[in-house]
Order: structure tokens, then sequence, then C-alpha cells
């Protein structure tokens, strides 16, 4: 079976989680800092390393009406990049409306309302790969 790295691409910060298709479960990891959208692919080599995914996942957000948005195709840039610089089989994910899941369920949590010093991008992450984990169920 599947160890699993979701991404949740941003242009400041791209949300990790990890999972695996087995158990079907799915853990928010860490939020990494990117500038404009290009993360250090050294910290990305690094959790590579640990996690020995045999699936990367990166979330395409998508417009409500399913259309592409200058995000999505910065976000498939960044997938196409994972699978050039790594050689790992990646997949994109429909992630509409994945970051306003994870806000409610940060604030639900007691989480601040202040993203920026307090990201729920390792949430979202966690919400794509769930999404992923669900569409066999």
């Amino acid at each position: 079976m599947a160890a699993i790295l979701a991404f949740d691409y941003g242009t400041r910060s791209i949300g990790v989680a990890t999972g695996h298709s087995k158990t079907r479960m799915a853990s928010p990891l860490t939020e990494l800092r990117a500038r404009d959208g290009i993360p250090n692919w050294d910290d990305i080599q690094k959790l590579l390393d640990e996690w020995q995914p045999d699936l990367i996942l990166v979330g395409l957000p998508l417009n409500m009406d399913g259309s592409e948005s200058e995000l999505s195709k910065r976000a498939r840039k960044f997938g196409n990049r994972l699978h050039g610089r790594f050689g790992l089989t990646v997949e994109m994910v429909d992630e509409r409306l994945s970051s306003f899941e994870a806000k409610a369920e940060h604030r639900a949590a007691g989480g601040s309302s202040h993203y920026k010093s307090d990201p729920v991008d390792a949430i979202a992450a966690r919400l794509i790969l769930e999404t992923w984990l669900n569409q066999d169920a």
C-alpha cells in the first residue's frame, strides 16, 4: 500500500500532510515557507527522505464553477516540478473549499483567526489527502 504526502500549494506557504492508503488515515505535518510560490526544495527533499512517499498529491485550487485560475496553473507547475525533481508520481486533487474548511476547523478547535501567524495550510493539506482517500470509499 502507499505512503502519501499531500501539499496545499500557496504562494507564501505550502501545507504538508501525510497519510497512508492502507489505514486511510491522514495527519497534518507542517507548513513550508514559499517565496512567490517557490519553496526551499531542500526542505521538500528532507520530507521525502523522512516519509518515503509512494505518491504525492497536490491540491488543485479550482474556481467554484470548475474552471482553472492563475493559482491552479501555478499549483500544476509546482506538481510538475515535484515530479521532475524527485521522480515520484504526482496527482492533482480538486481542493475547492479546503482552505475554508480548514479555517473553520481551526477556529472550532480554539485556534486564532490570524492565519498569517497561525497558519492552517497543513490542515488544508490533510483535507486534500482525505478527499483523495475517500474517492473510492
